[in-house]
């Protein structure tokens, strides 16, 4: 099964694609694997699976979405002149008070929650060993996921609202302190440098308050309106290779703000040189007839 087409199918069944890769490592037999679909998101969405079968086949949205997509195009822009504008020069914005400060709260309680550690604690900030924390199904995480506000903010950089919400982890950037240093991912892309690159978006919602010095996510603003003719530039050298960090700017935000980039910009989290941790939720939107190039750069 194509990759795109796995992803759509994971995001109808409201599963996670690394949760799903690490069972059927485990070579479940299908009763088996069928049971912990059920177990771990629920029995399936009548309506998605309407719709999920509806995509595969080329037809019209089923009435149940179409209406909630109708909806979704009549709702009053959430994205500005200036957000827009932002964008196209800098291919990223933020989406402020994209969900409410309690409903952010409650997701990074579950964080919290499932590291079984305590904002009042430092000392127990560290024992994942890692920024990325493996929670993608609970009510906390439902409430952006379901969002008018995001959902129409991404319908507005699509141009158009029959997108397709992922099913993303979740993300702890702790300090660095002795003994820790950073550990996430250095500045990188997701998809493929091959030339044409599709347009995509990928986005971070904050669930606390955070500066830039505290792990915040980073890029390179405007990166993509030039990187076709850097990547022709560098010949046959690895772009992956190239460093690019001291372009980097972090993006400092609010609890319940969203920031969306390009898929096309480098990216990623930053060293946190503060004093509290970093905590988000990872999510995106994109049509069912996405693809990526099927060649690897």
């Amino acid at each position: 099964m194509p990759f795109e087409r796995l992803r759509l199918l994971l995001d109808a069944l409201g599963l996670g694609m690394e949760q799903t890769m690490r069972r059927l490592g485990e070579r479940p037999s299908l009763f088996a694997f069928r049971d912990w679909i059920v177990a771990t998101a629920c029995v399936p969405d009548p309506d998605r699976l309407a719709r999920y079968h509806a995509a595969l086949a080329g037809d019209r949205p089923p009435p149940a979405t179409a209406a909630m997509l109708a909806a979704i195009d009549a709702a009053p822009p959430v994205l500005d002149a200036d957000d827009l504008a932002h964008w196209d020069e800098h291919g990223y914005v933020v989406v402020r008070a994209a969900i409410d400060r309690a409903a952010a709260a409650n997701a990074a309680a579950l964080v919290w929650q499932h590291l079984g550690a305590s904002p009042d604690d430092p000392d127990s900030w560290y024992a994942a060993g890692n920024i990325w924390v493996p929670i993608y199904q609970h009510p906390a995480l439902e409430v952006a996921r379901r969002s008018p506000r995001i959902h129409k903010a991404f319908a507005q950089l699509w141009g158009t609202a029959d997108l397709w919400m992922s099913h993303d982890k979740m993300s702890f950037n702790p300090p660095e302190r002795a003994g820790y240093q950073f550990q996430g991912s250095p500045l990188h892309w997701d998809i493929s440098l091959a030339q044409p690159i599709p347009f995509g978006t990928a986005g971070i919602l904050y669930l606390t308050d955070t500066d830039a010095d505290q792990g915040a996510f980073r890029l390179v603003p405007g990166f993509h309106r030039g990187l076709a003719d850097w990547l022709d530039q560098l010949g046959d050298a690895d772009p992956r290779q190239v460093p690019l960090g001291d372009r980097a700017v972090p993006v400092a935000a609010n609890a319940g703000d969203l920031i969306v980039w390009r898929l096309d910009l480098p990216h990623g989290a930053s060293p946190n040189t503060a004093d509290r941790p970093r905590l988000a939720q990872y999510l995106n939107m994109y049509p069912a007839s996405w693809r990526a190039n099927p060649v690897w750069r």
